[in-house]
This record gives structure tokens, sequence and C-alpha cells, in this order.
């Protein structure tokens, strides 16, 4: 039996990696003499940098920076094997997961320590800086991000503006021009909303980020402003930025990266190509594959759904393990899903489920190798 086990993360509890380290040990538990594949996954959010770092070798050059409220955190930029490409994941720096729910405030919250990691891919000599963008807690279009460098909002007044998406209300002009040193920047990022209106950045994701609807009008106002700046005051801006695809990104981050002359590229798309999960799905009988909740959003251009989108064209059963599954079996088996399991149901609770994933995952894994393996 060729297995490929190939999960995103389960956010909160798990990286991709461990959870495919965990489904492996499981299935090897009942069926040890079959062949596992392990291919962890990430779509440009949380873990995109782990995943990263096996396939492209190269070193991971660790950086002191700043969380979405300025606090100090440890992050890394991987750098290929040449030195040409650096690869940073805005979530070591921006992420939701880094505050408590009660800190969630898209209104302060920045992107500044993106722009450190940046910053420290260039000065390491990289001519390409490919940015994995998602789980972000902030919604400040980038304009921490270019502060950190070298390009700091101002106001009418030429005054440096505190930090935050509703700050940028007040944006004239940028305080300098972004010290990039000619690096090319690639968004990694599966999401297509524009920077502003009612699919942008703020009325889309600013509610998960702790935004209510007056922070929402608020917001995506103070953005589309900036925006306008972006324009004025950068060279490499498009006049459009706003309404291009993958201006929304991560808050507004795939604006920057667009207004800084870079480019928006699918996080999946980069990261498959790069793990070699075709190739790996030519080979297998069966795929594993998962993530921490299987609702109506996986379906929808996410790493479970592009996974069993592929076995289901080789006509390979697909079999999606989850902490909580809430999509029904025909949808399910219409994007090429054979079964579905989640840690709730295996355990009966919700806080068991969280409290032990990995234990979880090998104990079901465990049962499928005595379903489906040939042993």
């Amino acid at each position: 039996m060729r297995l490929l086990v190939c999960p995103d993360k389960f956010a909160g509890t798990l990286s991709a990696p461990d959870v495919a380290r965990a489904v492996a040990d499981g299935w090897r538990e009942r069926s040890p003499g079959d062949e596992v594949t392990l291919r962890p996954l990430s779509d440009g959010g949380p873990g995109f940098v782990e995943v990263l770092a096996e396939p492209v070798g190269g070193r991971r050059i660790p950086v002191r920076t700043t969380d979405p409220l300025g606090r100090p955190v440890d992050a890394e930029v991987l750098l290929s094997q040449d030195g040409s490409t650096a690869y940073v994941e805005s979530a070591q720096a921006c992420g939701l997961h880094l505050l408590d729910e009660h800190e969630r405030n898209p209104r302060i919250t920045t992107s500044y320590g993106l722009g450190v990691l940046v910053l420290a891919a260039v000065e390491a000599g990289a001519r390409t800086v490919v940015i994995g963008l998602g789980g972000s807690a902030t919604n400040d279009a980038g304009a921490g991000m270019l502060a950190a460098l070298g390009a700091a909002p101002l106001d009418e007044h030429g005054t440096a503006l505190p930090y935050g998406g509703a700050a940028l209300a007040h944006a004239a002009a940028l305080g300098g021009q972004p010290m990039t040193r000619g690096a090319t920047l690639v968004a990694a990022t599966d999401v297509d909303n524009p920077l502003t209106g009612l699919h942008g950045a703020s009325s889309v994701y600013g509610p998960q980020k702790g935004a209510d609807r007056a922070d929402v009008l608020l917001l995506d106002a103070a953005l589309e402003r900036f925006a306008g700046v972006l324009v004025k005051d950068l060279p490499s801006c498009p006049p459009d930025v706003a309404t291009l695809p993958g201006a929304g990104a991560a808050g507004g981050l795939g604006a920057a990266v667009l207004a800084l002359g870079g480019r928006c590229e699918s996080g999946i798309g980069l990261v498959t190509g790069m793990i070699g999960l075709e190739t790996a799905l030519d080979a297998a009988d069966l795929v594993i594959t998962g993530e921490g909740s299987f609702d109506h959003q996986s379906l929808r251009g996410k790493v479970v759904a592009g996974v069993a989108g592929g076995a289901r064209d080789r006509g390979v059963p697909c079999v999606v393990l989850a902490g909580r599954v809430s999509t029904g079996r025909r949808e399910a088996a219409n994007a090429g899903i054979t079964e579905t399991h989640s840690l709730v149901d295996h355990f009966g609770s919700e806080a068991e489920a969280m409290a032990r994933p990995a234990a979880g995952l090998r104990e079901i894994a465990s049962r499928l190798a005595g379903q489906w393996s040939r042993q």
C-alpha cells in the first residue's frame, strides 16, 4: 500500500508537519510494511516556512521582530541554497494566533514586524522575497511593513502616523522610498479579494480580527485613502491597486506588495510545485489530507480541496481528517472525498480534541490502516 499524507495545519494545535507525522505514526503501528510518504502543505498562511524548509534546503536565519502589537517575537527567514531567494511568513510577525482574543483590534494592529523580516531577507542578499500571506491580525494595507522598510505613512503635516489601519484615514504621503534594494517581492496567497469595497479586506476579514460594523466602515475608508497615497508616492504602484485581485490578502498586505512592483502567486500552487505533490499523487494508492475545521470554506480553494481534486482526477480515494467536520457527505463526495473523520467525534468532546490532537490522529490513522491496508 502506498499512502500519501498531505495535510494542512490544525490551527491552534498542530503544524502541518506535526499532523503528517502523527498520521504516519498511527498508520505504521498497524501496517509497518506500507510505503508512507509525507508531504505537509501550506497555502501561504501559518506554517509556510516550516513546510518549505525541507524542499528548499538552504538555511533558516533567526530574526527578532515584533508581533501585531509591537511586542518582541522570534521569527525566521528561509534562504535558498544559492542565497538568491528568501521565504518569509507574515503570520510569524502579524499572525492572529499571536494575540489573545481580547487583544484583537485591527484598528491598531500593525504589519511592522513583517517589514523587519523582509528587510532581513534583503540584507541577507536575496534578490527575490516570497512572502506567505495568511492568518494575519492586521488590516493596515502593509503600512507597518512599509514603515519598517523606510517609507512610513505621514499625515498632511508630515508627522508619522500611529500604527494600525484606523490611522490611515489621515494618510497624506509616504516619508521615503522603501529600502528593498531592487529585490522582487512575491505574495504567496490564494485570496483574490480586492483591497476595498464589499469584498475587500476590511469587510470580509475584518470581523474575524475583532472589527465591529463601525470599525469595518472606518477601516475600508482608511484603506481607500491609503491606496491613493501608494499610487501617488510609489512609482511602481499600479493605478488600480485597490481593485486588483489579491490586494486584500492578509489585511491588505497584498496591496503593499503590488505597490512595490511585486506580484501575487498561488500559495498552494507554489508549495505543491516545490514539494513535488503531483508526482506523489501519481504514485499513491490512498491519500490522507486534513485541516483543523473541515467546513463550507474548505472546498473553495483551500488545501483540502486541491488535494481531493488531484486524487479524484487520478481515481485515487481521499480521506479527510479534521478537528471538526461540518461539511455534508454529498458535498464532500462531489469534491472527490471518500470519507471524513473528526477528532471531536473520535473523542466525544471538543475539549479533548483540542487537548490531545496528535494522539487522536494516531488512533484514527491506525484504525484506517486496518480498514484500507492490503496487509
